[in-house]
């Protein structure tokens, strides 16, 4: 929940520079917290433009208090523990109790007073990705400013240039601080309230780990061989669903700080892309879309009609990102037969388990495994396991969800004879052991081609 003590205070109106001294820290408002890694309500503004709010997947947005015709807030940087799912937990650094941090929301043409806490073991900074500020306040340590050390306090001062969707993560030892979580999302919304609204607008950003099965640290000099794939630092079934209403126009943004790309996929929709970190794409250059590609260090947003009812996925189509503590060497068993290997393995070690020989599907199949280390596969709905991880969620589209409702509505309701349903058949043979076939040999082929009266 969030702690707002002291936030409706005033401010001293300071430069790009540490903030010292009791008289101007007295003046700092208190940092909001969240506990809780649930969707929050939207949080519409009380002064200022109006806008429609964003609502974050797991996550919510940073209250901000008014000072004259500055917008303030106030970020603190610290170690955090985030749950990715039930049954896991990691340590990680972000921002205000949660990684990834809150998103920051505030309207085009805004001024904007951002106070940065650190509460980490080293140094860090805040670099407002995508957006254009003066060179001061671009948050490239030792190059644009100071760095911000251990229990000291800087503020950034902005106007906000343009609208759009954007991204903020330290440019200080960017390595291992972004490894461990510290990113966020910042949303311009347009002066205009008229200009391309929508109904519903969903905000995530998505990053990766690699976390050893039964360890909760991430491992940060890894480049590519993550094994945790999330949306907001949560992977299915901890990923929050996208309740809608049917007939609502949605926006998605979605915010990429890993470390490869990520085709996102949603179902039973057609989508315009409409936005990228660079700005609104016009309305007649925009594209039609099922599955667009998110850029490294890149953002994409993308506009729909919420017309068909159901339980739609959407998720990253890399099959191997819809998957937890995923072990990248496990070898193909597929076709081959392991009676006797697990005969031999069972001698040793009674527990263990011989499986992939008809694929790697685990049902509601419960393996053993390390505290603190979610299945690879995992989920279940109203017809059975989903087993997905990683990268998955659902958008819900219902026709009786009420407009600014975001409660999950259960699962969706189909009406009569429009499921697939199985029908009667011959059964079908298994497929025969895969058994790799050898390439005849010059002598065999030269046999071959003389009984049949051909001249070599």
């Amino acid at each position: 929940m969030f702690s707002r003590r002291g936030f409706l205070g005033t401010a001293a109106l300071v430069g790009a520079s540490a903030v010292s001294g009791r008289v101007r820290a007295a003046a700092i408002p208190e940092a909001p917290t969240m506990d809780q890694a649930v969707m929050q309500p939207p949080l519409h503004p009380t002064s200022g433009p109006d806008y429609r709010p964003v609502v974050t997947l797991n996550g919510w947005s940073l209250p901000f208090r008014m000072n004259g015709d500055w917008k303030e807030f106030h970020l603190t940087a610290e170690p955090v523990v985030r749950e990715f799912a039930t049954g896991m937990t990691a340590n990680l650094w972000g921002y205000n109790g949660q990684a990834p941090g809150p998103t920051i929301e505030a309207v085009e043409g805004d001024k904007v007073r951002i106070f940065v806490t650190n509460r980490l073991p080293e140094h860090t900074t805040i670099h407002w990705h995508g957006m254009i500020v003066p060179n001061g306040m671009d948050g490239v340590g030792g190059l644009t400013q100071p760095h911000i050390n251990p229990g000291k306090t800087f503020v950034y001062e902005f106007e906000l240039k343009k609208s759009g969707t954007f991204m903020y993560h330290p440019h200080a030892d960017d390595m291992v601080q972004m490894a461990m979580g510290m990113i966020g999302m910042f949303i311009v919304h347009p002066r205009d309230p008229s200009f391309r609204p929508v109904d519903r607008d969903f905000v995530f950003i998505m990053s990766s780990y690699l976390i050893d099965p039964g360890t909760s640290l991430p491992k940060v000099n890894e480049m590519t061989d993550f094994n945790m794939w999330t949306f907001n630092s949560r992977v299915f079934p901890g990923i929050d669903p996208l309740p809608v209403r049917l007939g609502d126009r949605v926006r998605v943004r979605v915010g990429n700080l890993t470390m490869t790309n990520h085709p996102i996929h949603l179902h039973g929709h057609g989508f315009a892309v409409s936005c990228t970190d660079g700005g609104w794409i016009p309305e007649s250059a925009q594209w039609p879309e099922v599955t667009t590609d998110v850029p490294v260090g890149a953002v994409r947003a993308f506009d729909l009609v919420a017309d068909n009812p159901g339980d739609w996925a959407l998720h990253c189509h890399k099959a191997h990102h819809t998957m937890n503590a995923m072990g990248h060497d496990i070898r193909n068993f597929i076709g081959v037969s392991k009676k006797d290997l697990a005969r031999v393995v069972g001698k040793l070690a009674p527990d263990a388990m011989a499986m992939g020989s008809t694929g790697m599907a685990m049902g509601d199949m419960e393996m053993p495994a390390p505290d603190n280390t979610l299945p690879m596969m995992t989920g279940s709905g109203q017809f059975g396991p989903i087993e997905m991880g990683g990268m998955f969620t659902v958008m819900k589209v219902r026709e009786d969800l009420a407009r600014g409702d975001f409660h999950d509505p259960g699962p969706y309701q189909h009406p009569k004879g429009t499921v697939a349903y199985e029908v009667e058949a011959p059964v079908a043979e298994p497929a025969p052991d895969a058994r790799p076939v050898k390439p005849p040999t010059d002598n065999q082929r030269g046999k071959t081609m003389q009984r049949k009266g051909m001249r070599m």
